[in-house]
């Protein structure tokens, strides 16, 4: 008998544990594959908050045209500026004009110019047309401008200074805004460009770049259109 009772109260030892435990549990919240702590009491705010998903396109929709292009139009450096300059010393240069946003990222740009188109590549995904820069001489005169259909990276997101990561609830989120801004940048400003056209033309750009690679300037444009 005394076994069997202290059989019993192991056994209602452990259903109380189990409900102190889902009691505890019940201030979090699972998503398959990530822990979200939320405070006790606030469990229908943030169910409600999880349900209104990041709509990336909205946001550079509303961003684009008031923010976007005036901060490329005032801040981009001329690249008659900005190349020599980082030729000379890359680092010193990208402190001065880029933009750095977590320590062992790429810096960023914002450039501008006029110069000749000399050619396009058509085998790569990104079709650049390679732009020989008015005002620059020697091997660092090429810049390279993007023109789909592939734009990767975020250059762009970078480059501008205003996007930031606490802007933002998550990491994917944040991701997503580089991708809506590459995506903007096809449809208005590549969509109704025909990049071939422009070979042996002198041409306008601005845009963004990341200096992922020394002397590989690959410019994501917010302009590109022949020079008038």
């Amino acid at each position: 008998m005394a076994i069997h009772r202290a059989a019993v109260v192991r056994r209602g030892a452990v259903v109380l544990t189990a409900l102190a435990l889902g009691a505890s549990l019940s201030a979090c919240s699972r998503v398959p594959g990530v822990y979200t702590y939320v405070p006790a009491g606030q469990e229908k705010s943030a169910g409600a908050g999880r349900a209104a998903a990041f709509d990336a396109t909205a946001y550079v929709d509303g961003i684009w045209a008031g923010k976007v292009l005036p901060t490329v139009t005032k801040d981009a450096v001329p690249a008659s500026e900005l190349l020599p300059a980082l030729e000379a010393d890359q680092a010193a240069a990208s402190k001065e004009y880029g933009n750095q946003t977590g320590t062992g990222s790429p810096f960023a740009f914002l450039v501008k110019g006029t110069g000749t188109v000399t050619a396009i590549d058509k085998d790569a995904p990104t079709h650049p047309l390679t732009v020989r820069v008015d005002g620059v001489s020697g091997k660092g005169a090429d810049v390279q401008v993007v023109t789909g259909p592939v734009i990767a990276g975020t250059a762009l997101r970078d480059a501008v200074r205003f996007i930031t990561f606490g802007d933002f609830t998550n990491q994917l989120n944040y991701a997503d805004a580089g991708t809506a801004l590459n995506s903007k940048v096809k449809t208005e400003v590549l969509g109704k460009l025909e990049p071939a056209s422009l070979v042996g033309k002198k041409v306008t750009f601005a845009g963004a770049f990341s200096l992922v690679a020394p002397g590989v300037v690959l410019v994501v444009p917010t302009q590109l259109q022949a020079a008038s």
